[in-house]
């Protein structure tokens, strides 16, 4: 890893309120030291940590994909109920899910549009709409 991944991963981890840890330091640097938006599992960011030499669990990876999305600087897109994705870009925006790779990008928000939504029940306010858009290759 670079003294920059590092230090970038050391600026994102501040930016959500979150002592640097050297796993967290670790793990953030993977995630955000180039600059680069991803979508990674928690399996994937394990393996890429494992691959560095970082001595990091596979428990304690979830653990920390969710304080870092309890803190606002990721969110988890969830494909279906046994597969979630977490997101280094936390503005709102679609997702496209290609089904032959199991992988996830960003979808051009700019070309979409909802049109209406149905009305809330009574006493509830909207938090978010998410939307994954399965895909297959032609």
């Amino acid at each position: 890893m670079t003294q920059t991944a590092i230090e970038r991963g050391t600026e994102w981890l501040a930016g959500g309120g979150l002592r640097p840890t050297r796993q967290r330091v670790a793990l953030a640097a993977l995630l955000v030291g180039d600059g680069q938006d991803r979508h990674v599992t928690a399996e994937s960011l394990f393996a890429a940590c494992s691959a560095t030499g970082e001595k990091v669990s596979l428990a304690t990876v979830y653990n920390t994909l969710r304080a870092f999305c309890d803190a606002g600087i990721m969110q988890e897109v969830v494909v279906d109920g046994s597969k979630s994705y977490f997101d280094t870009r936390i503005d709102d925006h679609p997702h496209f899910f290609w089904e032959d790779t199991a992988e996830v990008t960003d979808a051009p928000a700019e070309q979409f549009r909802i049109a209406q939504l149905p009305k809330l029940p009574k006493g509830a306010k909207l938090s978010r709409v998410d939307v994954v858009i399965r895909l297959k290759r032609a």
